[in-house]
């Protein structure tokens, strides 16, 4: 199999894999550093990236912009390689925290849970790239659409399926009843429509296909389809490398089939996670801390708060664990290397 480079704007990753962005602080610096030293693009998760700061029950906005600037910080340390930042759409202060990236100079923003409309007007000026997370084409033509009005126009589209992990892009009934459109088919169309404006604007526009990709079957076939590039997420959880505690890795090396779920979450959207104490647990909390980390969000309504379940799983408690469906091959420790080398070389 030969795999092209994957080339956005000035920007040229030696190999076609992203590792998909995993918060609260799954992935942070150590783990994309290590992505983007093996030719790959590093992601950063932007959400609530300040968990660790001393003043986040306090202050989380200060604390989210201060983490975002030390984890830019410690990956350049790390790497001379591509390093992406990922921030969900819908989330409070999304445009703050955009920007703080970009003026931290992150080499892109990837963003999806909603659309990501603003971000032509958030990197203006700037060389940081705009790569938005659609879910079908329709969303790809909105996106775009409302790109040009701002003589824009997205550096690379990721094309995100119904087994990725975390919040998705597809209706709770579609989920549970196995009736969404596969991966392979959203990226024949979604390449179609990139095509049109390729012609149209004399660009290139690559397709990066993401949401269980586990093994180079999976790659060559989507390759075939059109995809340019392959983000992946789950594979990279249980690596020494990754950010999160060691019982966060080995509930992903524990987990079978029947232990990953569709959750409605507080934020309303349908999310995968694996199933824990913490979800069996849902509405017996007593919320007293609202983390203002989505609009959405009424403390009174919700069965438990997203942040707090978020956080206690990447420190080792019990938690709220998202992931991506089957995990049957993500069934031991292992490097960042020997994942990369086991799905392209």
């Amino acid at each position: 199999m030969i795999l092209n480079e994957l080339k956005i704007g000035n920007l040229t990753a030696k190999i076609p894999i992203v590792q998909g962005g995993m918060g609260v602080g799954v992935s942070l610096a150590n783990l994309a550093a290590a992505v983007a030293n093996e030719g790959g693009i590093g992601t950063i998760s932007g959400v609530q990236i300040g968990f660790r700061e001393p003043d986040f029950l306090t202050d989380p906005i200060g604390a989210n912009l201060r983490a975002i600037k030390k984890e830019i910080k410690k990956a350049r340390e790390k790497t001379k390689g591509i390093i992406a930042m990922n921030f969900m759409a819908a989330m409070n202060n999304y445009e703050l925290y955009v920007k703080k990236a970009v003026e931290e100079k992150i080499d892109l923003i990837v963003s999806g849970a909603g659309l990501p409309m603003a971000l032509p007007k958030l990197v203006k000026g700037s060389s940081t790239k705009i790569v938005p997370i659609v879910s079908s084409a329709k969303a790809a033509k909105i996106i775009i659409r409302s790109y040009l009005k701002s003589d824009k126009l997205p550096d690379a589209v990721v094309v995100e399926g119904p087994l990725a992990g975390g919040h998705l892009g597809f209706k709770m009934d579609e989920l549970l009843e196995d009736k969404c459109m596969a991966l392979i088919d959203i990226v024949k169309e979604v390449k179609l429509l990139l095509s049109i404006f390729e012609e149209k604007y004399k660009v290139k526009i690559p397709l990066i296909a993401a949401g269980g990709i586990r093994t180079k079957s999976d790659i060559i076939e989507l390759k075939g389809a059109g995809a340019d590039g392959f983000q992946i997420a789950s594979l990279f959880v249980p690596t020494v490398e990754c950010d999160a505690h060691q019982n966060f890795k080995s509930a992903y090396i524990n987990a079978t089939d029947d232990q990953i779920e569709i959750i409605k979450s507080p934020v309303g959207m349908p999310g995968r996670a694996i199933k824990t104490n913490f979800l069996s647990e849902t509405g017996k909390f007593n919320i007293t801390k609202c983390y203002r980390c989505m609009p959405s969000c009424n403390p009174k309504d919700i069965p438990y708060c997203i942040s707090e379940g978020l956080i206690n799983s990447v420190q080792g408690r019990d938690g709220l664990i998202f992931s991506g469906a089957d995990l049957s091959n993500v069934n031991k420790m292992t490097t960042v290397k020997e994942v990369i080398d086991k799905l392209i070389r």
